[in-house]
């Protein structure tokens, strides 16, 4: 899903608004809409789980298995405490 979300806002943040082709406001309005922020929240929290699932089996090949419960719900809990503090934000904005 990271490939398909990111590279909208990569094009928005890294070339539009530095080109001028889009304003700052205009961005800033963009994301008032709460469709671009259910956008934004998937394009953060997706790779978030991702990367938590993807670094729990690399500590688990790594000789980790001990503490299988554990390190599951840290990588997850993370994952989770991201997401949340993304949403908090997104409603914030």
């Amino acid at each position: 899903m990271a490939a398909v979300l990111l590279p909208v806002l990569i094009v928005l943040t890294g070339i539009a608004i530095p080109a001028g082709w889009l304003s700052q406001a205009s961005a800033l309005d963009l994301v008032q809409n709460p469709l671009a922020r259910l956008y934004l929240l998937a394009a953060i929290a997706l790779p978030l789980f991702h990367f938590a699932h993807r670094f729990r089996f690399a500590l688990l090949d790594m000789g980790v298995a001990g503490a299988r419960r554990t390190v599951a719900t840290l990588c997850y809990g993370t994952a989770i405490a991201g997401t949340i503090v993304a949403a908090v934000l997104l409603v914030r904005l």
